[in-house]
């Protein structure tokens, strides 16, 4: 009857080579679902960059066409980044129709509060800044991002 008592259970070994072997996994699983969600949100980042940038020169280009009025003293880029969204009125246009750039203005993935608004998201760069020391100012000729932090090639993402 003894015999059969012990044969029924795990022993104090059995189990720590288990807890063990969990462990061993479980170290190795972390830093890849970390690299996996790093690698997710750069992805995010480039599209976003991408899509806003080509929303920029579309903007541009239909000022340069003369669909969207401006004065001397402006550069043809957007003043902000939300009238990409919410348009401007086609100059050529008899119906008074209006031209948008983005259905919706993308966050920037690596900006931790839900709660800003989409376009303070983002770094500005003015047509009249320096490249490589962006400011904003009366239009938006850049975007970038805000973050401190590094992407997985070294580069800073606010470099991207």
């Amino acid at each position: 009857m003894t015999s059969r008592l012990a044969a029924a259970g795990f022993t104090l070994i059995e189990l720590l080579v288990a807890a063990t072997i969990v462990a061993v996994l479980a170290s190795t699983a972390l830093p890849l679902a970390e690299l996996t969600v790093k690698r997710t949100n750069e992805n995010e980042l480039r599209a976003s960059l991408r899509e806003i940038r080509s929303a920029i020169d579309a903007y541009k280009q239909a000022t340069d066409e003369g669909r969207i009025m401006r004065k001397a003293d402006e550069s043809g880029y957007p003043p902000n980044l939300e009238v990409l969204v919410a348009g401007v009125e086609d100059a050529r246009s008899a119906k008074k129709l209006r031209i948008t750039f983005l259905r919706r203005l993308p966050r920037d993935p690596m900006h931790a509060d839900p709660t800003t608004p989409a376009a303070d998201t983002w770094g500005r760069r003015s047509y009249d800044s320096p490249h490589d020391a962006p400011r904003d100012g009366k239009d938006v000729y850049d975007v970038h991002s805000l973050s401190a932090r590094s992407g997985m090639n070294g580069t800073a993402y606010r470099l991207w």
